[in-house]
């Protein structure tokens, strides 16, 4: 009897986790094994990310569980090292490995996934490492929320002029999707919270965007994006565009204007870059880092080799000039796992492979409650309608009816009260209190 093919998918994000779904419900029985690696337990649907920050979702109603989802394939918690293509063999760090310290295992496989997604893209901006936040995982989004509260907190509480003005300035350095997003969403909730505290008024509050190009989300076309802009400048928030932060030290942001903004929120979501597994294998990589694919979503002169999504340079069919590669957007990566799963099935059965081709439709973002701009089929949006579509596309999109159900109830419970404005930044160090009552025998009083 033929020994079934092991089929390694590495990263359990848009790629990983939809391909991983779609070859488990069309996989005859012991036709293949499954094996996933991600070094989290659940998909993250990052498009959520700045409605999870502002309080609109809970954040495990953003993520997946992938063990859950996948109940037919083995998922692995851990990270691929290393790849070795020609001997079929990954390195994989795991937990376990790290507790017992037995090293790194070697896992095997017939046919490779790479779907590892991508990283934030820093420059060696000084003090960026040491200040700046982050915005790609709901970790870093909740932790965002919190920060900007505690800031609240601290303006409400001080003396200090100079520690008031710095809490309650945001700035955020990159006008795309994220970025513009994340500012929007969180805006709209300080000043929202504003009217709790009782010495801070909304206009106190400063959001500063900075944007190295001319123009902000540039994926919903230069008319639309225009209009974002008025939006943003029209309430109060301070949008530089053509201008690099040149430095965060001692918390102060330095902007290539020569404006001087002191700030203890440096919020950056300036680009992101291919994930460094795949600078460790021996798998053909573009000048940009990404891996080289066909239009099939094979890796290019390479068998049993397959990626899409952010970590991979796929030819863009559909496009009218040639050589154009599809956008890293989640658009792509969800309808490419779709074509992958089901080339790397007709792989299996001998069957011929489908190139992969989808014209971009277009694009929605929000900006805020009730607020967003839109670009679809050629039809352009803005305000409430496209705030509108832009919640209704992703709750399409969310994986599982679990999730679709758990979003929209929380969207309804939102519309019918209040917004929550409560910090949680103790969940970032949960041991602190037991941490401080063990170091300085402080306990409850005996009775």
């Amino acid at each position: 009897m033929k020994e079934p093919a092991r089929i390694l998918i590495v990263g359990g994000g848009y790629v990983g986790m939809y391909t991983a779904l779609r070859l488990q419900r069309k996989l005859k029985r012991g036709e293949a094994h499954v094996i996933v690696i991600d070094p989290e337990p659940y998909m993250t649907y990052q498009p959520f990310l700045p409605e999870a920050a502002a309080g609109s979702i809970s954040p495990r109603h953003v993520v997946v569980p992938l063990r859950r989802t996948l109940p037919k394939c083995q998922v692995v918690i851990g990270e691929a090292t290393s790849i070795d293509h020609a001997k079929r063999t990954a390195t994989i760090s795991t937990l376990a490995t790290r507790e017992d310290g037995t090293g790194a295992i070697e896992v095997h496989y017939d046919e490779l996934i790479l779907a590892p997604g991508s990283i934030s893209r820093t420059l060696p901006v000084p003090g960026l490492a040491e200040h700046g936040i982050g915005f790609k995982t709901v970790e870093e989004a909740i932790g965002l929320r919190n920060h900007v509260l505690e800031q609240m907190d601290i303006a409400s509480s001080t003396r200090d002029p100079d520690v008031r003005d710095a809490a309650l300035t945001f700035v955020f350095v990159g006008g795309g999707y994220a970025g513009v997003e994340a500012l929007a969403e969180l805006e709209d909730m300080a000043r929202y919270a504003a009217r709790y505290y009782h010495n801070v008024r909304p206009d106190d509050l400063k959001f500063v965007l900075v944007e190295a190009s001319g123009r902000i989300l540039p994926e919903v076309g230069e008319e639309m994006g225009r209009y974002a802009l008025r939006e943003l400048r029209g309430r109060n928030i301070d949008v530089r565009l053509d201008t690099r932060l040149d430095s965060c030290a001692d918390r102060i942001a330095v902007l290539s204007d020569g404006s001087r903004f002191p700030t203890r929120t440096l919020v950056w979501t300036a680009g992101v870059k291919p994930h460094p597994i795949l600078a460790a294998t021996d798998l053909p990589i573009d000048e940009r880092g990404r891996l080289k694919c066909t239009a099939a979503l094979t890796v290019a002169g390479v068998e049993h080799a397959w990626a899409a999504g952010d970590a991979a340079a796929v030819p863009d069919v559909t496009a009218e000039e040639p050589g154009k590669e599809c956008a890293p957007n989640a658009q792509h990566a969800v309808r490419q796992s779709k074509v992958l799963a089901r080339n790397v099935l007709a792989s299996l059965r001998g069957e011929p492979l489908k190139d992969y081709a989808h014209k971009y439709v277009g694009s929605v973002a929000s900006l805020g409650l009730h607020k967003g701009v839109a670009q679809v089929y050629g039809k352009k949006l803005k305000g409430y309608p496209a705030w509108f579509m832009h919640r209704a596309y992703h709750l399409s999109r969310i994986p599982t009816f679990n999730r679709k159900a758990r979003v929209l109830a929380e969207w309804t419970l939102t519309g019918l009260f209040k917004r929550e404005i409560v910090s949680l930044g103790s969940l970032e160090n949960p041991r602190a209190e037991f941490e401080l009552a063990a170091d300085t025998g402080r306990h409850p009083e005996a009775s």
